[in-house]
């Protein structure tokens, strides 16, 4: 995240503070539950003043089967997990109302807060994560909303990353009252008196009457603009997904691309690559997942980034059921090392011709002690395998695939390391007319009004940029207004 400046500084409140101030709330009144190892929260409260005036009940069902008996059984026997944080926060909310009469209690402002959490194991192998979330009130008798939250922890020290976990919670529930009109100040509010150093938020989601108005993909693309995490998902559905559970031993083929619009080609390069990808022996198409990646490069090609171009992109990438990752992964080995963390299963990256000239160029690879060497080795782990979609010289009409493509003298031979190693396999069955398909032109077709752009992409994409009028001079006009 970016440095604060000396008055932001000095502007940022203590935790004490906030508790206190939560606490001398007199309608601010709500439960906490801290299962697992997170029990730090609601300990700032009792230290602060009046936490009687905040704290209707707290618990911490430390125990297993005293979990599962007061919120139901997991389906997969596991504790920290979105279910198990959802029914934790819609139990409690369910029961503080119960217990606690509107008549005599009408202008109080009910929540409840959960987390479930599980920190570094003892071999240090583990890093650790949880979930934290709050269902609250706004006004009273309102619909709760919600905000729920995915941390992975990034200290060495189990009594550090729940001192952390207690500072994110006291965050989290003051900004909840106090700072929840603007969801991308939240985001940024949650990271007081903290770094993405310690704690590492992956996933966000806000629900409710208070954030009627929120694209929860752009508070994924908040995370990572603000250098918070390195990559967030969302499916179909335009609700941010967990990575972890998302990817977890699966076996991945990813396309990059600005997807600005989704084009014939891009559509062509999916089909083949994914059925090259599928015919491996070690493949199981029931457990793979086919992710169109973008990075933030991609988003910004004409400077800052513009929230509703993106939000066109995404919106024909989910319509076409396609799962999306945005990333700040500039290099390909990136995505594939972020990838390894969360499978060993087989890896597939569909590229265009041109794309992999760009990766055997060494200027990218300055910054590694290693140099190219060091990220190819990352790269082309065992498992991972580009499926190369052709290219067309226009000048001569050739058509360049891996066995006529065109690397530095320096990388032929690194190169053709990788070719007789079938790391590369050539895309056959193409088609050829999508090989004169350039992105950016039918971008601007569609800003000129040129009706040629529509023999150019898929019928549901042409479809939906009429309907909805995506990408249009007009709609950026809106933006920028």
């Amino acid at each position: 995240m970016a440095e604060l400046s000396e008055d932001e500084f000095q502007n940022i409140l203590s935790v004490e503070n906030k508790c206190t101030r939560l606490n001398l709330n007199e309608n601010i009144y709500g439960t906490f539950a801290e299962i697992g190892a997170g029990q730090e929260t609601v300990r700032h409260f009792f230290r602060a003043r009046n936490p009687k005036g905040t704290i209707a009940k707290t618990l911490s069902a430390y125990d297993k089967d005293f979990s599962d008996a007061i919120y139901g059984l997991d389906p997969q026997n596991r504790y920290v997990t979105e279910s198990r944080l959802k029914g934790m926060i819609d139990y409690e909310a369910t029961l503080i109302e119960k217990r606690l009469s509107r008549k005599k209690y009408p202008d109080k402002l009910f929540f409840s807060y959960a987390n479930t959490v599980a920190t570094i194991d003892w071999a240090k192998k583990y890093k650790g994560h949880g979930w934290l979330g709050i269902k609250f009130q706004r006004e009273p008798k309102q619909e709760y909303s919600e905000i729920i939250l995915h941390v992975q922890f990034h200290e060495n020290n189990a009594s550090q990353q729940q001192i952390s976990l207690g500072i994110m919670g006291v965050n989290l529930i003051y900004a909840a009252f106090y700072q929840s009109n603007d969801p991308k100040v939240l985001i940024k509010k949650l990271y007081d008196h903290l770094s993405t150093d310690k704690i590492e938020i992956d996933s966000i989601n806000f629900r409710g009457p208070v954030f009627k108005d929120v694209d929860n993909r752009l508070m994924s693309l908040e995370l990572v603009k603000d250098g918070i995490t390195d990559a967030v998902m969302f499916s179909k559905d335009g609700n941010n997904i967990l990575p972890a559970n998302a990817l977890y031993k699966k076996n991945i083929l990813t396309l990059r691309g600005s997807f600005r619009p989704v084009t014939n080609l891009n559509l062509n390069m999916y089909m083949t690559s994914r059925k090259l990808f599928l015919e491996q022996e070690e493949v199981d198409p029931e457990n793979t997942v086919t992710i169109f990646e973008m990075t933030l490069n991609n988003l910004k090609a004409e400077g800052e980034i513009n929230e509703k171009d993106f939000l066109d992109r995404a919106d024909l990438l989910c319509a076409s059921g396609q799962t999306v990752m945005i990333s700040n992964f500039q290099e390909y080995y990136k995505v594939v090392e972020y990838f390894a963390q969360h499978t060993k299963k087989e890896l597939g990256l569909a590229m265009g011709a041109d794309n992999l000239v760009d990766i055997f160029n060494e200027k990218y690879y300055r910054h590694l002690s290693g140099g190219i060497l060091e990220a190819f080795g990352k790269l082309f782990f065992k498992s991972l395998k580009v499926y190369l979609y052709p290219m067309l010289d226009e000048k001569t009409g050739e058509i360049i695939d891996s066995s006529n493509l065109k690397v530095h003298p320096r990388m032929r031979e690194l190169y053709n390391f990788f070719i007789d190693n079938n790391k590369v396999i050539d895309i056959t069955e193409y088609d050829r007319d999508s090989l004169e398909i350039h992105p950016r032109k039918v971008y601007e077709m569609i800003r000129e009004g040129n009706p040629q752009w529509e023999e150019m992409v898929p019928g549901l994409t042409a479809k939906m940029i009429k309907e909805k009028n995506l990408f249009s001079k007009e709609r950026a006009s809106e933006n920028e207004a």
